[in-house]
Protein backbone atom coordinates (compact mmCIF):
# COMPACT_ATOMS: atom_id res chain seq x y z
CA UNK A 1 0.00 0.00 0.00
CA UNK A 2 1.37 3.42 -0.71
CA UNK A 3 1.61 6.10 1.58
CA UNK A 4 -1.16 8.25 0.03
CA UNK A 5 -3.32 5.30 0.10
CA UNK A 6 -2.31 4.41 3.62
CA UNK A 7 -2.97 7.91 4.67
CA UNK A 8 -6.19 8.39 3.52
CA UNK A 9 -7.15 5.06 4.81
CA UNK A 10 -6.46 6.52 8.09
CA UNK A 11 -9.00 9.53 8.14
CA UNK A 12 -11.30 7.10 6.06
CA UNK A 13 -11.64 5.00 8.93
CA UNK A 14 -12.19 7.96 11.20
CA UNK A 15 -14.90 9.46 9.44
CA UNK A 16 -16.64 6.88 7.68
CA UNK A 17 -18.95 5.55 10.23
CA UNK A 18 -20.25 8.96 11.55
CA UNK A 19 -20.91 10.21 8.06
CA UNK A 20 -22.00 7.44 5.61
CA UNK A 21 -25.19 7.05 3.95
CA UNK A 22 -26.42 10.68 4.19
CA UNK A 23 -30.43 11.63 2.47
CA UNK A 24 -29.89 13.10 -0.31
CA UNK A 25 -33.25 14.33 -0.60
CA UNK A 26 -32.99 16.19 2.87
CA UNK A 27 -29.68 17.69 1.84
CA UNK A 28 -31.15 19.27 -0.47
CA UNK A 29 -33.79 21.20 1.21
CA UNK A 30 -30.27 22.63 3.26
CA UNK A 31 -28.26 23.04 -0.35
CA UNK A 32 -31.11 24.93 -1.84
CA UNK A 33 -31.51 27.28 0.95
CA UNK A 34 -28.12 28.09 2.54
CA UNK A 35 -25.56 26.69 0.34
CA UNK A 36 -26.56 27.86 -2.99
CA UNK A 37 -25.89 31.61 -3.24
CA UNK A 38 -21.97 30.20 -2.93
CA UNK A 39 -22.16 27.11 -4.27
CA UNK A 40 -25.09 26.88 -6.67
CA UNK A 41 -28.28 24.85 -6.05
CA UNK A 42 -26.29 21.80 -7.38
CA UNK A 43 -22.73 22.32 -6.57
CA UNK A 44 -21.39 23.96 -9.43
CA UNK A 45 -20.62 27.64 -8.44
CA UNK A 46 -20.05 29.94 -11.31
CA UNK A 47 -17.46 31.88 -9.03
CA UNK A 48 -13.77 30.89 -9.04
CA UNK A 49 -13.51 31.69 -5.02
CA UNK A 50 -16.12 29.26 -4.15
CA UNK A 51 -15.68 25.18 -4.72
CA UNK A 52 -17.75 23.26 -6.89
CA UNK A 53 -18.83 20.78 -4.81
CA UNK A 54 -20.88 18.37 -7.37
CA UNK A 55 -19.87 15.13 -8.01
CA UNK A 56 -17.42 15.61 -4.29
CA UNK A 57 -17.20 12.34 -2.67
CA UNK A 58 -19.64 12.43 0.20
CA UNK A 59 -17.73 11.47 2.87
CA UNK A 60 -15.06 14.37 2.06
CA UNK A 61 -17.66 17.07 2.14
CA UNK A 62 -18.68 16.12 5.55
CA UNK A 63 -15.25 15.78 6.98
CA UNK A 64 -14.55 19.34 5.53
CA UNK A 65 -18.13 20.62 7.00
CA UNK A 66 -17.16 18.87 10.17
CA UNK A 67 -13.05 20.87 10.69
CA UNK A 68 -14.89 23.59 9.86
CA UNK A 69 -17.73 23.77 12.52
CA UNK A 70 -14.25 22.53 14.67
CA UNK A 71 -12.34 25.15 13.91
CA UNK A 72 -9.72 22.76 12.69
CA UNK A 73 -10.30 23.71 8.89
CA UNK A 74 -10.66 27.84 9.29
CA UNK A 75 -12.60 30.28 7.49
CA UNK A 76 -14.96 32.65 8.91
CA UNK A 77 -17.82 32.47 6.55
CA UNK A 78 -17.92 28.34 6.60
CA UNK A 79 -17.40 27.90 9.95
CA UNK A 80 -20.16 30.24 10.64
CA UNK A 81 -22.51 27.88 8.20
CA UNK A 82 -20.96 25.01 9.89
CA UNK A 83 -21.90 26.03 13.44
CA UNK A 84 -25.46 24.74 13.67
CA UNK A 85 -24.84 21.33 11.67
CA UNK A 86 -25.58 17.90 13.49
CA UNK A 87 -23.28 15.19 11.87
CA UNK A 88 -26.81 13.83 10.19
CA UNK A 89 -27.27 17.61 8.55
CA UNK A 90 -23.14 17.05 7.30
CA UNK A 91 -23.71 13.61 6.24
CA UNK A 92 -26.85 14.55 4.41
CA UNK A 93 -25.47 17.82 2.54
CA UNK A 94 -22.65 15.48 1.41
CA UNK A 95 -25.10 12.58 0.13
CA UNK A 96 -26.78 15.17 -1.84
CA UNK A 97 -23.63 17.11 -3.27
CA UNK A 98 -21.93 14.00 -4.14
CA UNK A 99 -25.38 13.00 -6.43
CA UNK A 100 -25.27 16.11 -8.51
CA UNK A 101 -23.56 16.01 -11.72
CA UNK A 102 -20.16 18.24 -12.28
CA UNK A 103 -20.32 21.28 -14.83
CA UNK A 104 -16.36 20.94 -16.20
CA UNK A 105 -14.25 23.83 -17.09
CA UNK A 106 -11.08 24.00 -19.59
CA UNK A 107 -7.41 25.30 -18.76
CA UNK A 108 -6.54 28.45 -20.41
CA UNK A 109 -3.49 27.60 -20.64
CA UNK A 110 -1.97 24.33 -19.26
CA UNK A 111 -3.34 21.74 -21.41
CA UNK A 112 -1.43 18.71 -22.97
CA UNK A 113 2.24 18.94 -22.66
CA UNK A 114 2.04 21.50 -20.16
CA UNK A 115 4.16 22.47 -16.69
CA UNK A 116 0.69 21.73 -15.47
CA UNK A 117 0.33 18.85 -16.95
CA UNK A 118 3.52 17.19 -16.04
CA UNK A 119 3.28 18.26 -12.03
CA UNK A 120 -0.15 16.69 -11.94
CA UNK A 121 1.23 13.16 -13.77
CA UNK A 122 4.70 13.04 -12.79
CA UNK A 123 5.47 15.69 -9.92
CA UNK A 124 8.93 17.45 -9.71
CA UNK A 125 11.38 15.14 -8.82
CA UNK A 126 14.13 16.95 -8.20
CA UNK A 127 12.30 19.00 -5.33
CA UNK A 128 10.23 15.50 -3.69
CA UNK A 129 6.94 16.55 -5.10
CA UNK A 130 4.94 13.83 -5.59
CA UNK A 131 2.62 13.89 -8.71
CA UNK A 132 -1.00 14.93 -7.65
CA UNK A 133 -2.48 12.10 -9.77
CA UNK A 134 -1.01 9.73 -7.54
CA UNK A 135 -3.67 10.35 -4.89
CA UNK A 136 -6.37 12.22 -7.23
CA UNK A 137 -6.27 10.01 -9.92
CA UNK A 138 -5.06 10.58 -13.53
CA UNK A 139 -8.50 12.39 -14.34
CA UNK A 140 -8.96 13.87 -10.87
CA UNK A 141 -11.97 11.52 -10.06
CA UNK A 142 -9.63 11.69 -6.62
CA UNK A 143 -9.61 7.71 -4.66
CA UNK A 144 -13.16 6.80 -2.92
CA UNK A 145 -13.76 8.43 -0.23
CA UNK A 146 -9.77 9.17 0.38
CA UNK A 147 -9.03 11.91 -1.57
CA UNK A 148 -11.20 14.56 -2.75
CA UNK A 149 -12.16 14.36 -6.38
CA UNK A 150 -10.60 17.92 -8.31
CA UNK A 151 -11.26 17.64 -12.26
CA UNK A 152 -12.90 20.80 -13.32
CA UNK A 153 -12.42 22.46 -10.03
CA UNK A 154 -11.86 26.05 -10.16
CA UNK A 155 -8.32 26.84 -11.14
CA UNK A 156 -8.31 30.10 -8.38
CA UNK A 157 -10.04 27.31 -5.40
CA UNK A 158 -7.43 25.28 -5.95
CA UNK A 159 -4.52 27.85 -6.31
CA UNK A 160 -5.65 29.62 -2.79
CA UNK A 161 -6.11 25.90 -1.11
CA UNK A 162 -2.39 25.14 -2.55
CA UNK A 163 -0.81 28.85 -1.02
CA UNK A 164 -3.27 28.30 2.49
CA UNK A 165 -1.50 24.69 2.50
CA UNK A 166 1.89 26.22 1.96
CA UNK A 167 1.95 28.77 4.46
CA UNK A 168 -0.15 26.00 7.10
CA UNK A 169 -3.04 28.68 6.91
CA UNK A 170 -4.66 25.50 6.00
CA UNK A 171 -3.59 22.60 8.23
CA UNK A 172 -6.27 19.60 8.21
CA UNK A 173 -4.63 17.35 6.05
CA UNK A 174 -3.84 14.44 7.53
CA UNK A 175 -0.59 13.56 8.27
CA UNK A 176 0.31 17.32 6.68
CA UNK A 177 0.51 15.87 3.45
CA UNK A 178 -0.89 19.12 1.43
CA UNK A 179 1.44 21.00 3.86
CA UNK A 180 4.68 19.18 2.78
CA UNK A 181 3.77 19.03 -1.02
CA UNK A 182 2.69 22.62 -0.87
CA UNK A 183 5.70 23.88 0.38
CA UNK A 184 7.86 22.90 -1.94
CA UNK A 185 5.42 24.86 -4.95
CA UNK A 186 6.34 28.12 -6.42
CA UNK A 187 3.45 30.26 -7.06
CA UNK A 188 4.09 29.86 -10.53
CA UNK A 189 3.61 25.81 -10.01
CA UNK A 190 0.48 26.06 -8.23
CA UNK A 191 -1.05 28.42 -10.58
CA UNK A 192 0.29 26.03 -13.36
CA UNK A 193 -1.26 22.99 -11.70
CA UNK A 194 -4.33 24.72 -10.68
CA UNK A 195 -4.87 25.62 -14.46
CA UNK A 196 -4.16 21.99 -15.75
CA UNK A 197 -6.49 20.64 -12.85
CA UNK A 198 -9.29 22.86 -14.01
CA UNK A 199 -9.75 21.52 -17.51
CA UNK A 200 -9.25 17.96 -16.11
CA UNK A 201 -12.35 15.36 -17.32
Amino acid sequence: MNLCKFLGLASFLVFTSAYAGGDAAAGKTTATTVCAACHGADGNSVVGMYPKLAGQHPEYIAKQLANFKSGERKNAIMSGMAAGLSPDDMANLGAYFGSQTPVLDKAKTNGPGSIGEKIYKGGIPGLGVPACASCHGPAGAGVPVQFPRLAGQHAEYITTQLKAFHTGERANDGAKMMRMVAAKLSDADMDAVADYIQGLR
